[in-house]
């Protein structure tokens, strides 16, 4: 009651506010009155008039509703469900502005978290802004008063799910298919029990449809039939993801992972990067920076399937890959034997290592990280007793960089030669990035 008593107290009125800065999120930052105002579709430099969505004792939030001044740098959002949808956050900024926002936001992050700053600034990595995501995972829900079942990505600051017919960032193969998607799904006999759709684009694309109970035989037909039409792998999955079964014999998903002949296979809900152009640039940068010399040993942690190790391996260095999932490892293994390369797997928690691991007692001249958004904190101290003469940090959340930054400079005594930021979300306030650590 008390919440809903704080929403319907909201004036009413529209305010008018100077945008100052964005925060992390991709929001304006206004100050009024002496408070911080975090309003949603304003720009730095604009002057916009508001609504307030929510108040409290540090920080009042609200969201745009006209422009007075614009910036320079916005421009008319490439989709035409930017506002409503919260897949996006800046497609009204100019892609090299957004770019320089995240740059500048690693930085930051870098300075004022880490109390470090890299001796070089590394340009950006950018890539397609368009059509680009090859994995997603997608809402789904029967609304009957919206016209039957939506698919698609929640609401801005809402749990509802969008009503949307397209996505631009999508890979088109299924971007442009969300309302005939959305048909099918209404289509079948258990349309209320299909709430996840994961999206796997490749050679192919492939759908795994996430079913709550087992659909019927004219929903099978309906399935393949649609799978065929569109020339789609569809994938049920009735559990965990070990569930996960092809409704007819399925096709290999593979990609390479630095643009060579190398081809590294998936599983259609496997974790890989969701922007293949950048994630191939991001590969070829992070070897350019190790700098592997045939012979020499490597540490690669959180390696995940072969992302980096395939490469790695190609250099003659002799690898010791680490990966917390045993099917992850499983898939890494067979990667690399499927393009003929050999390097050392092995299946650790790097969140609580031992430090008697046998891949912790062998010496190692390099080292590559590749963590979650958690960050390497526990592995670092381990790490750090290796003393690998460099150290490549590849990083999806700058605010745990920051701190482990931190961590090698002051901690263990090592140098940040060089970082930068990595667009691999374009129109979105992610932040990737890369680091280079040295002795």
């Amino acid at each position: 009651m008390g919440a809903r008593a704080r929403r319907r107290a909201l004036p009413a009125e529209e305010f008018t506010a100077e945008v100052e800065d964005l925060a992390q999120d991709g929001r304006g930052i206004a100050r009024v009155d002496g408070k911080v105002v975090f309003i949603a579709g304003a720009l730095p430099g604009e002057r916009v008039r508001y609504k307030l969505s929510r108040i409290s004792r540090d920080a009042d939030e609200g969201a745009a509703t006209a422009v007075e001044r614009a910036s320079p740098h916005r421009v008319e959002p490439g989709c035409p469900h930017f506002g409503l949808c919260g897949g996006c956050s800046l497609q009204h900024l100019a892609p090299a502005q957004q770019v320089a926002f995240k740059q500048k936001q690693l930085l930051d992050a870098l300075r004022r978290i880490g109390g470090v700053e890299p001796r070089e600034v590394a340009p950006p990595l950018t890539g397609p802004v368009w059509g680009y995501r090859r994995r997603a995972r997608l809402g789904a829900k029967l609304v009957p008063k919206k016209g039957g079942v939506l698919v698609g990505f929640r609401e801005r600051e809402s749990p509802l799910l969008a009503a949307i017919d397209s996505c631009a960032v999508l890979d088109p193969r299924v971007g442009t298919r969300l309302r005939e998607l959305a048909s099918l799904v209404g289509s079948l006999s258990i349309a209320a029990r299909v709430p996840q759709i994961e999206v796997a684009c490749a050679d192919h694309a492939a759908l795994v449809l996430r079913v709550l109970e087992p659909p019927g035989e004219a929903d099978l037909v309906a399935l393949r039939s649609f799978a065929e039409a569109h020339d789609l792998d569809l994938y049920l999955q009735r559990g965990g993801p070990d569930t996960i079964e092809p409704l007819r014999t399925a096709r290999p998903l593979s990609y390479s992972p630095d643009g060579s002949g190398l081809r590294l296979e998936f599983g259609p809900a496997d974790f890989v990067q969701v922007n293949g152009a950048v994630a191939q640039a991001m590969v070829v940068q992070a070897l350019q920076w190790l700098a592997p010399a045939p012979g020499e040993r490597v540490l690669e942690l959180f390696a995940g399937l072969g992302n980096f190790t395939a490469p790695l391996a190609r250099t003659g260095a002799l690898v010791s890959a680490v990966e917390g999932e045993a099917e992850l490892v499983r898939r890494g293994r067979d990667n690399l034997q499927r393009n003929g390369l050999d390097a050392q797997y092995f299946r650790a928690d790097l969140f609580a290592p031992d430090a008697q691991a046998p891949w912790l007692r062998q010496p190692c001249e390099l080292a590559l990280l590749d963590p979650p958004r958690s960050g390497a904190r526990e592995i670092l101290p381990l790490l750090a007793r290796l003393r690998p003469r460099r150290i490549v940090y590849v990083s999806c959340h700058p605010g745990t960089l920051a701190r482990d930054a931190g961590l090698l400079v002051k901690d263990h005594g090592y140098h940040l030669r060089r970082a930068g930021a990595i667009d691999m979300f374009p129109h979105t306030a992610h932040v990737e990035s890369m680091a280079l650590f040295e002795t």
